[in-house]
């Protein structure tokens, strides 16, 4: 079983270590960083930097950074059995016939300790 999660990953916190760790439970962990052209602010890390940071937690098999122009292209490369989202996470737009067509489960995670990105960030 493949299972694939995708993120920006700016600051790895527990709560990335545990989401990632509960996706891995599942089978192959695939894990797509968010390419930087896909925020209209730029990330606090480059994409290359913040797919190290991912690769250096030993959890994931494979570590990609999205493609800059279409969310879906890793997707339909990696054929997952699985799209894990984050509690906090929406599916980018048009994904739908992808999903349908590879025969997709997407499953939501809850979220795991009170830690979150955005409230480091304000630290």
């Amino acid at each position: 079983m493949k299972v694939l999660v995708g993120g920006t990953f700016n600051a790895i916190h527990p709560g990335h270590v545990e989401f990632l760790n509960h996706a891995k439970t599942n089978g192959t962990l695939v894990v797509v960083i968010a390419h930087d052209a896909h925020n209209a602010k730029p990330y606090a890390k480059p994409a290359t930097e913040r797919k190290k940071n991912v690769e250096s937690l030993h959890i994931a098999d494979h570590v990609f950074v999205g493609d800059a122009t279409d969310y879906w292209k890793i997707v339909e490369q990696e054929k997952p059995n699985i799209i894990l989202l984050g509690y906090d996470q929406q599916l980018p737009e048009h994904g739908e016939s992808i999903i349908q067509k590879l025969h997709i489960r997407v499953l939501r995670a809850e979220k795991f300790g009170t830690c979150a990105t955005r409230k480091l960030a304000h630290r």
